[in-house]
């Protein structure tokens, strides 16, 4: 099981470098394989309400983490022009759930020759995740099969407050042939439920996660901030950083359990 985490927008330097630093040492200790994700720019918000610092500033500090960390980058792109500059820093581009079958973005990402994680919509069957494949593997043709290609769960829409998983839909997807992530924190967002932000359940998230785990998946993504109430952004469902050892150890004593059986 690998692991993606960060605090899910970049909100200044200090906040990212301390998260980073933290979960690099709590993930060598563990032998986990880390990508660092956090977004330069929220430009799904619900309101018009702060974004993040940006690309350019965005990509500068990401880059230093990396450079300082010696870790694998993820960060989301919401344009076909994006694409380019972020994979220079970048070693995984992930589109965004409302943007997952955007052929032309889904085909900009895959042609730079990163890995692409691509969010499932919430309006999108796990079944339909076929055709996001075939237009990335229009591009770059054994995308799935190298494992260039993941595909990540984040939850369906249900009515207009909620989201609900299918964690046969996790089987579902990974009989497609791509490594198949379980985004914990997202699936846990009340979209639109305070007052016109979206509000979520930190609580929920083990949960979830130790579901997920035992459907088995291949990646685990958890957004982390230190003070989550204070976050610009997915301020009521990211994990507060303080509680990822716990959580993360919990996560790897399932997995091994998981995977050392026959289904």
């Amino acid at each position: 099981m690998f692991l993606i985490a960060g605090p899910c927008a970049i909100e200044n330097r200090d906040c990212v470098m301390q998260t980073a630093e933290t979960l690099n040492r709590l993930c060598y200790d563990l032998g986990v394989t880390l990508y660092f994700k956090s977004s330069f720019d929220k430009a799904n918000r619900t309101s018009a309400s702060a974004r993040g610092v940006g690309m350019d500033e965005g990509l500068k500090i990401l880059e230093e983490v990396k450079r300082q960390f010696g870790l694998p980058i993820l960060t989301d792109v919401h344009e076909c022009r994006q694409c380019e500059p972020v994979a220079e820093v970048a070693d995984v581009l992930q589109i965004p759930a409302f943007l997952s079958r955007q052929t032309d973005l889904l085909q900009a990402a895959a042609r730079t020759g990163r890995i692409v994680n691509v969010k499932k919509g919430q309006f999108m069957a796990p079944w339909d995740m076929r055709g996001v494949i075939g237009k990335i593997e229009q591009v770059q043709p054994s995308a799935a099969r190298e494992g260039r290609l993941w595909l990540t769960e984040r939850g369906s829409s249900f009515g207009y407050g909620r989201l609900v998983v299918d964690m046969t839909g996790l089987v579902e997807m990974r009989r497609l042939g791509c490594p198949v992530v379980f985004d914990a924190t997202h699936s846990v967002q009340q979209p639109s439920s305070l007052n016109g932000v979206t509000g979520g359940n930190r609580e929920l998230v083990p949960y979830l996660m130790r579901a997920a785990l035992a459907v088995g998946i291949d990646g685990l993504f958890i957004e982390t901030h230190p003070n989550p109430e204070q976050a610009i952004s997915d301020a009521a469902n990211q994990v507060r950083l303080s509680d990822m050892p716990a959580l993360l150890k919990q996560a790897l004593k399932i997995d091994e359990l998981v995977k050392s059986e026959k289904p």
